[in-house]
């Protein structure tokens, strides 16, 4: 049975920090392929000040390209209207239809997980990945899992990721190619390079 990850964010850049939890995500669990999955544009773009799709998608694809178990996707950028993790997972479940699915969260997600749009159909599609964060701790999950958590543990559907996160921040990196710095060994050089091309995050 293959096994597919799903690693969904908006990799404004994606850094180094994405790597090392993806290669962690794919090595704990024996995935054969692990996708992310960059955010779409916001429709209500007033809102955001997220640096275009095609750029977060276009430096994805050039952060991937040093593991071969690594792909992109742009399903959750040409989708027009909301995204959803329930409408994406849909989406490779019709894709790889016999494939073992996972989605990698962090642990502050899974706390709010339902509160997700139909979160408890969506444990049934697809096994969660934790990877450990601050300000997340299964112990204090809401009631509402409580149940939902206990089960999934024991039969597997549920796993915390033993790799600790590095702690290497997005907000940082903007920071710094703002200021002129640079972002060394914290995104890859043909991701910084790109980014110098564009006159991004200026």
């Amino acid at each position: 049975m293959k096994k597919i990850g799903l690693f969904g964010g908006t990799f404004d850049p994606p850094h180094n920090g994405h790597l090392h939890i993806a290669r962690a995500f794919a090595d704990e669990l024996g995935l054969d392929m692990v996708v992310f999955l960059p955010a779409g544009d916001p429709y209500h773009k007033e809102e955001s000040t997220r640096t275009p799709a095609k750029h977060r998608l276009a430096m994805t694809e050039l952060a991937v390209a040093t593991d071969s178990r690594f792909a992109v996707s742009d399903c959750d950028i040409v989708r027009e209207g909301a995204t959803y993790t329930f409408d994406t997972v849909q989406i490779f479940r019709q894709q790889f239809p016999t494939a073992q699915l996972w989605w990698l969260l962090g642990s502050d997600s899974l706390l709010k997980l339902h509160t997700w749009k139909k979160w408890q159909t969506l444990v049934k599609q697809t096994h969660i990945a934790v990877a450990g964060r601050s300000g997340g701790n299964i112990a204090q999950a809401p009631q509402e899992l409580q149940g939902w958590l206990g089960q999934a543990l024991q039969n597997g559907s549920l796993k915390p990721l033993q790799a600790p996160l590095c702690d290497i921040s997005s907000t940082e990196i903007r920071r710094r190619l703002h200021n002129g710095e640079s972002a060394a060994g914290l995104i890859d050089g043909r991701v910084e390079a790109y980014i110098r091309q564009h006159g991004l995050y200026r």
